[in-house]
């Protein structure tokens, strides 16, 4: 259940070229609304059963903020059917390994067992979503986990506010603009009505996917998922609030201090599209020119050749309603922030006024060829591509057909892309600095 929190590197290496393969899928929908997907794989005796809930921290109260997250531990606690403190060691028991992780947009969980205990996985879930106990115990206990977390992954890790302080000053209007784990006060406040009333209305059938992938037996694991899920009521609609943003037109700066750092960092941030859009794509292959391995734009002049900065790099954060584009770099030796943004600018510039070369283009293609092959090579990886494009894509097709939109991306689109949104007008400076002292 680890909170995944923006790191201050995303490099994803693809190293080998390959041929996508499809991934064959059955879905169907039961009456209350559940969505089933099953992927049958019978090379190993190996299943994953998954449930991804359409909740994330954007659908939380702005005066409760954090109850997605806290969800995510909350509904490990036990059931009507499965004692308090026994889930982890069901699933142990059993040879199998379990996990969960909230976004903005999503809350996904997940178990990994031998084929054969593929009913017992299915009614461990189905247990979660019919028969949770959420009481004051319950509360109590994963509100000092959740604090505890929070120390450990934020107050007191170097950079670690990183992704608090960038979308809190990115977005204005959205949810967006607050942490994944939330505030430690509004937790404290909130009563178990409150809790209750956060479970009843977001983790229902209808606002669910169960993914089921790996060694089965497709009408054996029909007939247990109507049996487990079937009598499972269907929750109320979910109306969700939609928040537009004022697009940025000038440049926003702001200012952050750590006390756990010593280095600097600069940090610029783009409001971008969501990831739903063709755009998004395109600044996918943006950040692997920019900041992809050692031969990478910013990495080669910055790091290798200049050696203006100690880190670098440019990331695509594309969320379901928007996306946070964001290059960073941390000083060496006496550099200045301002010359690390004039660099920075330069290259993204480049991009702007300049094609790549056919060279550099082909090699991102059998870059992001490698990458969309590697993420479905394991049962676990496509249930999870599964599940998340289903939910937050609306078109779960994509486990097969997303890399026909990189595919399509040109070297115009790149340079097209660049200028539409990286533009120092659009965009958030944020100086990540190093606590000031009192005597300072």
């Amino acid at each position: 259940m680890k909170q995944k929190f923006l790191p201050l590197a995303l490099l994803v290496t693809a190293i080998l070229p390959a041929t996508a393969q499809q991934v064959s899928y059955e879905e169907y929908d039961l009456d209350n609304g559940l969505h089933v997907i099953l992927h049958k794989d019978n090379t190993a005796p190996v299943i994953t059963t998954a449930v991804m809930y359409h909740v994330g921290s954007k659908d939380e109260d702005p005066e409760r903020t954090g109850f997605a997250h806290f969800f995510e531990h909350l509904l490990f606690e036990g059931t009507k059917n499965i004692e308090r403190g026994q889930w982890f060691k069901i699933v142990t028991a059993n040879g199998g390994q379990n996990n969960a992780n909230t976004t903005q947009d999503r809350t996904y969980y997940y178990e990994v067992f031998p084929s054969n205990n593929l009913e017992l996985g299915l009614w461990m879930e189905s247990e979660r979503m019919l028969h949770p106990v959420i009481n004051q115990t319950g509360v109590e206990t994963q509100n000092e986990v959740v604090k505890e977390e929070k120390r450990m992954r934020m107050d007191n890790q170097p950079y670690g506010q990183f992704a608090t302080a960038l979308f809190e000053n990115l977005f204005d209007k959205h949810p967006y603009r607050w942490p994944i784990i939330g505030s430690m006060q509004h937790l404290d406040a909130a009563k178990l009505d409150e809790f209750l009333a956060f479970n009843d209305k977001f983790y229902v059938p209808n606002n669910a996917v169960l993914v089921v992938a790996g060694d089965l037996d497709t009408e054996k694991t029909k007939k247990m998922i109507r049996d487990y899920f079937g009598p499972i009521p269907r929750g109320k609609d979910i109306v969700r609030e939609t928040f537009e943003e004022t697009p940025i037109t000038q440049v926003k700066k702001a200012r952050f201090e750590d006390p756990n750092i010593q280095i600097p960092a600069i940090l610029t941030a783009y409001r971008t599209p969501s990831m739903k859009e063709r755009d998004a794509y395109v600044l996918d292959m943006i950040s692997s020119i920019l900041s992809d391995g050692k031969s990478s734009r910013l990495y080669k002049k910055l790091v290798d050749e200049e050696k203006k900065a100690m880190e670098v790099g440019a990331f695509n954060y594309a969320l379901e309603d928007y996306g946070a584009y964001i290059i960073y770099a941390l000083p060496l030796g006496g550099t200045s922030l301002d010359v690390l943004v004039a660099e920075i600018d330069e290259e993204v510039g480049k991009l702007q006024n300049e094609l790549i070369s056919e060279r550099d283009y082909e090699k991102l293609q059998n870059k992001f060829e490698s990458q969309f092959v590697n993420a479905n090579s394991s049962i676990e990886g496509i249930a999870n591509s599964l599940a998340r494009y289903y939910m937050l894509y609306g078109d779960t097709k994509l486990i097969n057909e997303e890399i026909d939109i990189y595919r399509s991306v040109t070297r115009e689109d790149i340079r097209e892309v660049a200028r539409k949104y990286l533009n120092p007008n659009q965009r958030l400076l944020l100086e990540y600095v190093p606590e000031e002292s009192e005597n300072n």
